[in-house]
Formats: C-alpha cells, sequence, structure tokens
C-alpha cells in the first residue's frame, strides 16, 4: 500500500528520471519549431487530485499519455493556452509572437503530433533507465475549463487521490520563458523507482 510521501532518494531517483527524459524531448521539440528548446529544473510536490488545477486560469490543454508497455497506467502534462498557440505557430513557420486568439482543432492536432514525438523520445529514455522496453499510446489532448474538474476527474482512477506534480520550466529561444506540469499518481512514481532500483541493481 501507498504511503502518499515519497523519501528524498525516491525524489532524487524521479528527478534523474525527469531530466533525462525531458531533456531528450526538449531535442524533438527544437527540430520541430526550429529554436532551441530547454526544458530544466523540475520542482517536486505531492497534492491532492483537487489541487491540479489551482495554478491556471480560464483554460489550459492537457496531453493524457498512456503506457502500454513498461510501466502501468498514465500520466497528464499541462500547457497553457498561449504556449500552445507560440509552439505550432513555430511549428508552421511563423514567429511565435504576438500570438492571440483560442486553440482550435488545427492546434490541437498540431501540439498532439509534438508530443506525440517527444513523449516517444522520452519513453525510448525511459526504457533505458528502466531496464525494459517502454512505449505509449498516441497522446490523447484535452482543453479544460479550469472551472470545472469534470473532464480531469475522468482521466484517473477514481480511487487515486494524491498525486505527484512537476513543474519543469520550458524556454524556447527567446520567445517563450513558461512553466510545464506533470501529474501522475504516486502509485506511478512509485513504480517507476521500484524498477529504475531494480535497474541499478542488475547493472
Amino acid at each position: 500500500m501507498s504511503t502518499f510521501n515519497l523519501t528524498k532518494d525516491q525524489i532524487d531517483e524521479l528527478s534523474e528520471i525527469a531530466n533525462i527524459s525531458m531533456g531528450n524531448a526538449a531535442t524533438n521539440l527544437s527540430l520541430m519549431v526550429n529554436q532551441r528548446v530547454d526544458i530544466t529544473t523540475p520542482i517536486f510536490s505531492i497534492i491532492n487530485r483537487s489541487e491540479a488545477l489551482d495554478d491556471y486560469e480560464k483554460t489550459c490543454i492537457f496531453v493524457q499519455v498512456h503506457y502500454v508497455k513498461g510501466l502501468s497506467g498514465n500520466n497528464v502534462f499541462i500547457l497553457k493556452d498561449k504556449d500552445v498557440l507560440c509552439l505550432t505557430d513555430l511549428m508552421m513557420g511563423g514567429t511565435g509572437e504576438n500570438i492571440s486568439g483560442e486553440v482550435t482543432d488545427l492546434h490541437l492536432s498540431a501540439i498532439s503530433e509534438a508530443m506525440n514525438q517527444m513523449m516517444g523520445r522520452s519513453a525510448t529514455s525511459m526504457s533505458e533507465m528502466l531496464g525494459e522496453p517502454v512505449d505509449i499510446s498516441t497522446p490523447v489532448l484535452n482543453a479544460i475549463d479550469v472551472d470545472s474538474v469534470k473532464n480531469f476527474e475522468k482521466m484517473f482512477e477514481s480511487q487515486l487521490d494524491k498525486f505527484v506534480k512537476i513543474s519543469f520550466r520550458m524556454s524556447v529561444g527567446n520567445i517563450l520563458d513558461s512553466t510545464m506540469v506533470q501529474l501522475y499518481p504516486v502509485q506511478f512514481a512509485e513504480e517507476m523507482c521500484r524498477k529504475f532500483n531494480l535497474n541499478k541493481k542488475e547493472n
């Protein structure tokens, strides 16, 4: 049974996994937007499910990633609307600046492809760190109204209430300096740490 707390060693292990996997994901994103991309400084906290959207106003974009091999479960990345507009404009050859308007299906399709490539690269990195193949399904995107978390509630099993929240600073050239958040259940974090340590012992 989970204690809903993570030890310092577990935080260190998760930080190492996050740094390497998201660093490699940033490399892929950099190629897509033709800008230097840095995703650094993961900050960890344990939150209740109800606190997941406290840092956001109006709407945000949820990218749900399902693991189909190597790990059991799923996790969510939260992107701000303006960041999605900026990144997709860059992907389409724009400047990424002075972006306004709402996120459309076209934007969602473009950022879905970007996240698919980024998280595919991330899964490859995790495979090496965990010592077994890790595969994901195509990410599922939703525009979430933060005044209603019903869609968010549906993304995870109802009995899961404690989540690891990882905040990454994301910079894209001199155009974007923002924060991307990753959420996954504490049980998922414990499974990653267990496999990470097992792989270390075997090597």
